[in-house]
């Protein structure tokens, strides 16, 4: 792969690790210093530049939870809104935002926010409502919450904003369905468009939008807007869950869009995230993949993500940079 990444933003750093840098409109991103790791010393190329995600880490508050991601040595975190991690519905949410980005300024994290919460609509639906509900007040307050990450995200100086389709509710047809999924998410593209901050939906096995063909759907339905405001977040697993293309081409495939990695262990059929060696996915080849997606201009984070494992979070996103680092193909 050799042509520039089509939506490379300029104020979004390669490789940050340490200190800030001012943006043209006020806020501050990380940059890289003399910390940034290359290539974990081989004097090569940059390397992925790996996070975590905190819904992998959902028993630790979310200070101490950056700290021990910065301490471990990943360059960024996965930060999904949630009730127990930047409350996207609490008070004052403009004065923590700004708290929060000072210390993912201070630790040299960057970040990518993501809006997978289970219950922080609804505490009686998980990931509910969806941008798919038949009731309008449903799918709007799903649409208010993707609107409000936008701006958080922007305020965190993050690379995109995470979202997915939901499922499809009983008794709609699915024509309807991506009607409905076009009209939810417009006012939401218009938002990232304004804020620079692009939309990366993310392909999620047993919903309407589960594949990278759902995506182009969905692409092609919204008038095809260019790359830097509509973009992925490629899952990993669920590449290997039920793409018919290997995760490695299925990368290469899908990386003029690609805003948002993440990555985990998974078996073909079966949606579970599992720790790395746990499931079947030959990684070489796919961190191969995205290393020449890194060289080739994506400014976004590869994050673990690990949500119904919390409760061994601490160690798992130690053990997980061991196993990436050591899986990674030599340069």
């Amino acid at each position: 792969m050799t042509h520039a990444h089509p939506h490379s933003r300029t104020d979004v750093p390669a490789h940050p690790r340490s200190g800030t840098s001012s943006r043209t409109d006020g806020r501050t991103t990380p940059r890289s210093g003399p910390a940034d790791r290359a290539d974990h010393g081989s004097g090569g190329p940059a390397a992925l530049r790996l996070g975590y995600g905190t819904n992998g880490l959902g028993d630790l508050r979310l200070d101490e939870a950056l700290g021990l991601l910065a301490d471990l040595g990943y360059d960024g975190v996965g930060l999904t809104l949630d009730h127990m991690h930047l409350d996207p519905l609490a008070p004052d949410l403009v004065a923590r935002t700004a708290r929060v980005a000072r210390r993912l300024g201070e630790l040299g994290l960057g970040v990518t926010v993501e809006t997978g919460a289970r219950y922080v609509l609804d505490p009686r639906r998980k990931h509910g409502p969806s941008l798919l509900d038949p009731d309008p007040e449903d799918h709007a307050a799903r649409v208010r919450l993707l609107l409000r990450a936008v701006r958080v995200a922007a305020d965190l100086g993050a690379h995109a904003v995470h979202c997915f389709s939901g499922t499809l509710p009983a008794g709609t047809p699915p024509d309807e369905a991506w009607k409905r999924l076009v009209t939810s998410l417009s006012p939401v593209l218009e938002a990232a468009e304004a804020a620079r901050v692009p939309l990366a939906v993310e392909p999620e096995p047993g919903h309407l939008l589960s594949t990278l063909d759902d995506f182009h759907q969905l692409r092609g339905l919204l008038g095809e807007p260019p790359p830097a405001v509509l973009g992925l977040t490629l899952d990993i697993g669920h590449c290997q869950c039920l793409e018919p293309l290997p995760p490695a081409d299925c990368v290469r495939a899908a990386a003029p869009w690609i805003h948002h990695v993440q990555i985990e262990d998974m078996r073909r059929g079966v949606h579970e995230h599992l720790p790395f060696g746990d499931g079947e996915i030959d990684f070489p080849p796919v961190l191969a993949a995205l290393a020449e997606l890194t060289a080739a201009g994506y400014p976004g984070l590869t994050v673990v993500e690990l949500p119904r494992h919390s409760h061994a979070g601490p160690e798992l996103a130690r053990s997980s940079l061991s196993f990436l680092r050591q899986e990674t193909p030599a340069c």
